[in-house]
């Protein structure tokens, strides 16, 4: 791990070349990345690639491509919040530029 890396975040099993983020839907505008990462590195997202302007933790979200303040975070196919500002590809997307939608959208999930 590098010696940035949170400890228990960086994952001593990832190999260099493998897909560094997961897609759930491709609806998704976010991916999830697999592994921790440093600002200026370039990941590989399923057939694409994308350069992560922030360090981002593993689990978190990553830009896929620019989303405008008021467009809605989709992961699972399913809005899971609304930008905040202006989210740039490759920009950590979470709750300092994310707000949540859960509760306007809490019906459809239990239906």
């Amino acid at each position: 791990c590098p010696a940035w890396s949170t400890v228990n975040l960086c994952r001593k099993s990832y190999r260099k070349g493998a897909m560094d983020a997961i897609v759930l839907n491709p609806k998704d505008n976010v991916a999830v990345v697999l592994r921790e990462v440093a600002p200026r590195e370039s990941l590989q997202i399923g057939e694409g690639g994308v350069a992560a302007l922030d360090r981002i933790p593993y689990g978190h979200k990553i830009a896929r491509h620019d989303i405008p303040q008021g467009e809605l975070i989709l992961k699972y196919g399913m809005p899971v919040g609304r930008a905040k500002s202006d989210i740039p590809r490759g920009g950590h997307v979470h709750m300092h530029n994310v707000v949540s939608v859960y509760m306007d959208n809490l019906q459809e999930h239990y239906e």
